[in-house]
This record gives C-alpha cells, structure tokens and sequence, in this order.
C-alpha cells in the first residue's frame, strides 16, 4: 500500500487506516474475529492502527495485544495510535459521560493502554474530544513526561476545532502530528471550518473517521451516532452510482477516493471487521479522480450548487 509521513514526524504510515473501534464488540468472545479483521487488514498493507481506550471498553486493545503477541515480528511493521480522554458515566456513581484532560487522567489512561496492548511504547497518542476544561500547559506537562520516559513517541488529537488545536500547540514544545475528526460526503464541515486548512498549513494529517458515514454509502449502516441519524445521503449515492458505474468502481471505492484527492493527504480510517471488505477498501487506491470528479461529488454532497 502506499504510505505517507505522519504529520512532519519522521513516522511513515499507510494510506489509509485500519479503526479497531469494533473489533472485540462481545468482548473476549470475539477474538478469533478480531484477529481475522486484524490479519486480513495486515494482509492488505494497513500499517497504521487506530484505537481508543474506549473502544469495546478496552477489549479491542485487549485483543489487538493478543495478536501482536501471537504474531512474531508483528509490532515492529505496525504503527500504532490510541486515544485517551473520554469518562464512563457512573465511575464514580452519579457521574455523567465527561471529558478529562487533567494530568493524571492522562498519565494513568497511558499506562492502561500500553499495558492492554502490550506494547513498551504509542506510537501517537490522542486527545479523543475536547475537554472544555482543558489546561492546554497541564496537557503539555503530561505529554512532554510520556515522551521523556519513551512511553509515547508523538501526539495527536481528535475532534479538535482549529482553535482548540492552536491553544494546545501554543504550550506543547513539540508539534502535533495528527487531528482525526469526522470527514466525509456525509459530513463537509472540515472543508469550511478551518480544520482541514490548519492541517495544509502546519502540515498535521487529518485522519477521517467515518469516512463512509457509517456505512451510508456503501452497503449500509452497522450503527449510527447521534449525529449521523440526519444524514440523509440519498442525492449523494445517486451521483456515486452514476459515477461508479462509469468508471468501473464501487461507490465505496469512489467515495474514499474522494478523500484521498484532498491536498491535505486525508488518511480515511476503515472501520469494517469483515475481511472481504478490509481487502476490497484499498481500491480506493487506484482511483484517479480529475477535479471535475470531484466537484461534482462536492456539489451532490451540498445538495446544491457552488455559487
């Protein structure tokens, strides 16, 4: 597959993704899937790996751990991000789903993550969503610790507006590599709201989750959030299809390619942990999209015009 530098780290990843959020959805019950998912997207030249403490209340990296030690010489090919930051309601009892950013929230999430996974060292650490009482010089406090014990190797975040992004960078003395937020047909926000040219400008690579809207534009939704319930990508499919089918391509296939297109050199995230389709996403890599292509997939994804 091919492969582009993270961010203006020295760190090359694939160009595209493999999210891990449902790999062990059943908990242990699901490993020998979740290894399947992992090797198929091994096999199909994903190097980079997505995941988040959260994700299957830590079994996804419980079981990805499992793989790298089944696996010989596995973790030394891989590239490995994780995400901390998110607070399960009722821990403690009565609490609501919160966000957390302090430093020892920070310090401990790494270390339980690094210990799931089994694994000396992330190779880029996440903020999940934005603490609104964030310390943006506590957080940096954390990282630069993380970092000078070799625990963590770079830093990312995710969900970040443009704004939130300059504060932390503002006290952190290393750059941040990464800002991975929702991005695609379905969801054009970060065309317009200064995410994606903040990532042109200090050369941070946008990770798009949900790059196929959960599903809606390829075979169909396993789950939506909250959010994606609105989408209402019909228009959108339609000028997929008619594109797709002249040039000889699935609509899944066109609709990461569109991303890939972008300057900003977006790394979709594939989330599916059904082989066939982890094998199937990396067509998306011989797409070529010319710009008329692409504006007229940018017009049905606005549902008008450009003026």
């Amino acid at each position: 597959m091919q492969s582009i530098l993270l961010g203006p780290s020295s760190i090359r990843v694939s160009r595209l993704s493999y999210g891990c959020w449902r790999i062990a959805e059943n908990g242990e019950a699901d490993y020998a899937a979740a290894r399947e998912a992992v090797l198929a997207a091994v096999d199909a030249g994903f190097t980079f790996f997505d995941h988040a403490d959260i994700y299957c209340s830590g079994h996804s990296e419980i079981a990805f751990g499992r793989v790298l030690k089944e696996v010989k010489g596995l973790r030394e090919k891989l590239v490995i991000a994780t995400k901390c930051g998110i607070r399960k309601p009722g821990e403690p009892a009565g609490a609501p789903v919160r966000y957390d950013f302090s430093k020892d929230y920070i310090l401990s999430s790494c270390d339980a993550s690094l210990q799931r996974l089994g694994v000396e060292t992330i190779d880029v650490y996440q903020l999940h969503r934005p603490d609104w009482l964030c310390d943006p010089y506590e957080v940096a406090h954390a990282f630069s610790k993380l970092r000078q014990s070799g625990k963590v190797k770079e830093f990312g975040v995710s969900n970040f507006s443009a704004s939130q992004v300059a504060m932390l960078q503002a006290a952190l003395p290393f750059p941040i590599m990464s800002n991975q937020m929702e991005i695609s047909l379905t969801q054009l926000a970060a065309f317009t709201d200064g995410t994606l040219d903040q990532c042109l400008a200090q050369r941070m690579t946008p990770m798009a989750w949900s790059p196929l809207g959960a599903g809606l534009l390829a075979d169909g939704a396993h789950s939506l959030l909250p959010g994606q319930k609105k989408y209402e990508p019909a228009h959108i499919l339609a000028a997929l299809d008619k594109m797709a089918k002249e040039m000889g391509v699935t609509r899944a296939s066109l609709a990461l390619a569109w991303l890939l297109k972008h300057p900003s050199k977006i790394v979709p995230i594939v989330g599916s942990a059904n082989p066939a389709r982890i094998h199937s996403s990396v067509n998306c890599l011989t797409v070529n999209l010319s710009r008329e292509h692409w504006y007229t997939l940018l017009e049905a994804a606005r549902g008008e015009a450009l003026p």
